[in-house]
């Protein structure tokens, strides 16, 4: 069958597209919410095509689908494909190896911070990500240090002063001791930051960057800009970590049409369980009972966020907090026995799928 033609058939319902060249390997795995319409515009006469889309083009011999009965799954599938087949046109999801930490020395007398691919629980050192850009991550940490004049290239702390201290990019640890409270302050206002709990060195850029703006400093605005933007990844990152971590067990329901919903049961990064359920059948208590059987005993679990784990970490937090929240519901069921007993559960539900008593 002709390919376009093949694509004329395609359903109007979300799910994983596959595409193959001429000896039946995958070069792109993508995702849709509408098969039809995403995998149709590939084929449209466009002059802004990029050129990754015109080589694809070029190799595409024939393609397969997997519908999904939402967009979620689709994410998620989409996800496994690209990590499990690893193919040619796909970048956005990366190998585990490309992923970087932060890493924070504490046995040191001056704790530093640099950037790491492994984390080792056994070294005292404090690690933070993983996160998905080396070079967002390098910026953010030169930005910390630039901003709170760290950056002594005199480790051994022998000599008097260094090249950093001479361009006033260090406050001088290797010129006098007195410093070094000091340095352990950031430290700890940077420890903090990348806990969530502290935004002190970010607003005192930004006050900078106002600062540098009235003062018609484009050049170092520009710069404080490029660095809030690079920590606030960071920042971000944590958040989305964090959410996982102080979430172990949700509930998340979807419609999938006027007569059915869909039932998924996620444990920190991974759908432990997903069932559909007619509107009009619908047993709240099953539906309570199914939730205690596959979260009974995981509560108060302890989990290490690997670099295996944060493509799918980062699907489920941006779907699950989308603006977009029309025909979801989520439940964090963190103590879900409590949760589960408490009444508001069953009525929350009931008015959430419109379940007349």
């Amino acid at each position: 069958m002709d390919i376009r033609e093949k694509v004329k058939k395609l359903p109007l319902s979300s799910g994983v597209y596959i595409m193959k060249d001429s000896l039946g390997t995958t070069i792109y795995v993508g995702k849709s919410k509408n098969l039809k319409s995403r995998v149709g515009s590939y084929f449209m006469n466009s002059k802004t095509r990029s050129p990754k889309v015109i080589k694809l083009l070029k190799n595409l011999k024939d393609f397969e689908y997997i519908l999904t009965d939402t967009e979620f799954e689709a994410l998620l599938l989409e996800c496994r494909l690209i990590k499990e087949i690893k193919p040619r046109y796909n970048r956005q999801m990366k190998t585990p190896k490309g992923y970087r930490y932060i890493r924070i020395k504490m046995n040191e007398k001056y704790p530093s911070i640099d950037m790491c691919i492994e984390t080792n629980n056994d070294d005292n050192n404090l690690y933070f990500g993983p996160y998905t850009s080396k070079n967002t991550v390098e910026k953010a940490i030169l930005g910390i240090k630039e901003h709170n004049k760290i950056l002594c290239t005199n480790a051994a702390r022998k000599i008097s002063g260094c090249l950093k201290y001479s361009m006033n990019l260090c406050i001088g640890m290797c010129e006098n001791e007195a410093f070094k409270e000091y340095y352990d302050g950031v430290i700890s206002k940077v420890i903090k930051m990348l806990n969530g709990t502290d935004l002190t060195i970010l607003k005192e850029i930004e006050e900078r960057m106002e600062k540098a703006s009235e003062n018609l400093d484009f050049e170092a605005a520009v710069k404080c800009r490029d660095d809030i933007k690079a920590i606030k990844y960071l920042i971000d990152g944590t958040k989305i970590i964090n959410f996982i971590k102080n979430n172990i067990n949700i509930a998340f329901i979807e419609i999938l049409n006027d007569k059915e919903i869909k039932l998924f049961l996620i444990r920190y990064n991974k759908v432990i369980f997903t069932e559909k359920y007619e509107i009009s059948k619908l047993n709240v208590y099953e539906v309570k009972l199914k939730i205690k059987k596959y979260f009974n005993n995981s509560l108060k679990q302890i989990i290490n966020i690997d670099k295996n784990d944060i493509d799918e970490i980062h699907i489920i937090y941006n779907y699950l907090k989308s603006k977009d929240s029309i025909g979801k519901y989520m439940v964090i069921l963190n103590d879900w026995l409590d949760n589960l007993e408490d009444l508001s559960f069953d009525k929350a539900i009931k008015e959430f799928i419109k379940i007349k008593e």
